[in-house]
């Protein structure tokens, strides 16, 4: 069985962190690029599909094609932050379950099957993509995940001549607390839930 985290831990994971929008001018080695996915690779997803591809964009020139690309302010956003993250799907994703997930024949679920296809890349590369935040946080960095970004050109940038698309970007690095406005609510359980 394993134990709860402390509230220290739930802080930082998430009562305290915060979407940031400026970061400090302090550098995100690749090392820790590294470190990030050595965790979020563990989430779950559909068969172990792991559909995410992502690009780090950590180079001046990177950041710049890709905030060329998306609406002003995220443009700026992109520019500040050390790093900002693609996270893409891979709409071949199945190509990979004879290696992933070898207890089934996993790949013959989704052979010519488009509309699965496509709903299990979104669905599982969105889950990635909140576990890339958590491991992230987890390792003592900041995030602020966004979209306002033209996908098509994106994918014709940086995906060219394969079968992934974008799905969303996200900032990384060490967040300038000046860069945040105050918290948006929080509801509490029974507004939005219901036990049946």
């Amino acid at each position: 069985m394993t134990t709860p985290l402390n509230d220290q831990a739930l802080d930082q994971l998430f009562r305290e962190a915060r979407s940031f929008n400026a970061y400090l001018d302090k550098p995100v080695e690749e090392t820790q690029l590294h470190a990030i996915w050595d965790l979020m690779k563990f989430g779950p997803t559909s068969a172990n599909c792991l559909p995410a591809r992502m690009i780090w964009c950590k180079s001046d020139a990177a950041k710049r094609k890709l905030a060329a690309l998306a609406m002003p302010s995220n443009g700026e956003k992109i520019m500040s932050a050390p790093v900002t993250v693609i996270i893409g799907m891979d709409l071949e994703f199945y190509e990979q379950l004879p290696e992933l997930f070898p207890h089934a024949d996993a790949r013959s679920w989704f052979v010519g099957n488009d509309a699965l296809i496509e709903k299990t890349a979104f669905r599982n590369s969105s889950l990635q993509g909140a576990y890339f935040m958590l491991a992230a946080r987890a390792l003592g960095l900041d995030t602020g995940p966004m979209s306002g970004f033209d996908n098509k050109s994106v994918d014709e940038a940086f995906f060219a001549g394969t079968n992934i698309q974008s799905n969303f970007i996200c900032t990384l690095g060490y967040g300038d607390d000046s860069s945040i406005f105050d918290r948006s609510p929080r509801p509490d359980f029974d507004r939005f839930n219901s036990v049946a």
